[in-house]
């Protein structure tokens, strides 16, 4: 069988679960979440065992470490994978709820509901996670799945996508409900990007070449989730040791997430007094600053690795130990950089400056904008709509943490009592 057949295949075999498990009721997709929850705790040795096998052979083959640690699972990680599914079950049915209702003039009773999207292709790269994120979210949502992961975690998400597959059987949802594309050759993808009418939505989760091949190649209509070149900003106004903390918590806490900061913007009115501890501060954590010429004064005597910026660094999603520095002149300026390079993610400003706050939460293009607090936040968990596929950062259809609510339509329902139209 070729790699186009098989992939239509097992995207048929999706779309016939479909219909079914569109017809579930809420406490049977509970009852298969948590059941999966269970089966992934049961066979974490197995999973654990895969992972180790694609961790070693990602460091065999020079990986950068970020992404390996986008990679490695461990037990722990294992466990948030199943209370996440858990987290899921808890919440309310995202089906069946009523988006509008009115009578009509002419005596139709009008209903507008929510419904599931049908199938769901998710291609997604280095997180093994993603396989049961995206399962769960998409079977809470009453949408089948073909999930597409990439090949730095083949053998992690091949053993992860069978146990929820069975395990989502066992608890009587269809066969398909959950279909895994697991061979490695790339052809696979751009073949599920072809299935126009058997796949009803294409969702990339990855790096930018990733989402931009998908944008420019697929026939099924894709959403976006996108790429996290986060700013924070530090306004003259700020609390500096509020701001220090955030910038260490936004750059720090995880590289290779897309929430992570790769930006800092200081108000040059401020930088001699925050750039020196901030940037030592980032130094000690093996930060490498690409400074701009003002910033670069402020480290001047610092034993940090600093190294000039350049007009590539200000668009750069590094997803490592990397950060650029740029002093500017205000908030405006501040915000013209920020809606210039930045990719409509996650933006961040520190200021206790009540006008310059609202200025930049109002005047920046973005899914998620803060005042005083960590880019980190941006995910569905922290923000109470459990698990995501992504953060999304388009404007139709979805924008921001990508969870439950964005995998339903809608439809219109109409009760008459014989009306015709003249």
């Amino acid at each position: 069988m070729d790699i186009e057949t098989e992939v239509r295949a097992l995207a048929e075999r999706a779309r016939q679960a479909s219909g079914a498990l569109a017809q579930t009721t809420a406490a049977q997709r509970d009852a298969a979440l948590r059941g999966m929850a269970a089966a992934l705790r049961d066979q974490a040795p197995a999973i654990l065992e895969a992972n180790a096998a694609d961790v070693d052979a990602a460091r065999q083959a020079g990986t950068a470490e970020p992404l390996v640690d986008r990679l490695a699972l461990d037990a722990g990680r294992v466990e948030a994978m199943a209370a996440a599914l858990e987290d899921l079950a808890a919440l309310p049915d995202p089906l069946g709820r009523v988006l509008e209702q009115r009578t009509l003039p002419n005596g139709i009773e009008l209903t507008r509901v929510a419904v599931p999207l049908g199938v769901v292709a998710v291609v997604y790269e280095a997180r093994p996670n993603v396989t049961a994120d995206a399962a769960g979210i998409c079977l809470k949502s009453g949408n089948a799945c073909v999930l597409r992961g990439g090949s730095l975690a083949a053998r992690s998400n091949e053993v992860i996508a069978d146990v929820l597959a069975d395990a989502a059987v066992a608890a009587g949802l269809p066969e398909g409900a959950v279909t895994a594309i697991t061979t490695t050759d790339r052809a696979a993808t751009d073949a599920l990007m072809q299935l126009h009418g058997v796949v009803d939505v294409l969702i990339p989760r990855g790096g930018a070449g990733l989402i931009r091949h998908c944008v420019e190649c697929s026939k099924v209509p894709v959403i976006e989730t996108g790429t996290g070149n986060c700013h924070v900003y530090v306004h003259s106004s700020a609390d500096l040791d509020k701001a220090r903390a955030i910038v260490l918590n936004a750059k720090c806490r995880r590289y290779g997430v897309c929430n992570a900061a790769e930006t800092l913007l200081v108000d040059e009115q401020v930088a001699p007094d925050f750039l020196p501890e901030t940037l030592a501060a980032l130094g000690e954590r093996g930060v490498t600053v690409h400074a701009d010429e003002r910033a670069m004064e402020a480290a001047a005597d610092l034993d940090v690795d600093i190294v000039p910026a350049t007009e590539e660094d200000w668009a750069t999603e590094y997803l490592g130990p990397h950060l650029a520095v740029r002093c500017v002149t205000g908030v405006d300026e501040a915000v013209d950089h920020v809606n210039r390079y930045g990719t409509r993610h996650s933006e961040a400003i520190v200021a206790e400056d009540a006008q310059a706050t609202e200025a930049f939460l109002n005047r920046v293009d973005a899914a998620a904008v803060y005042a005083n607090a960590s880019t980190a936040f941006t995910d569905g968990g922290e923000f109470g709509l459990g698990a995501e596929i992504g953060i999304s950062t388009q404007k139709l259809h979805a924008r921001g943490p990508f969870a439950l609510e964005a995998l339903t339509s809608s439809k219109y329902v109409l009760r008459g009592d014989g009306q015709v139209r003249a």
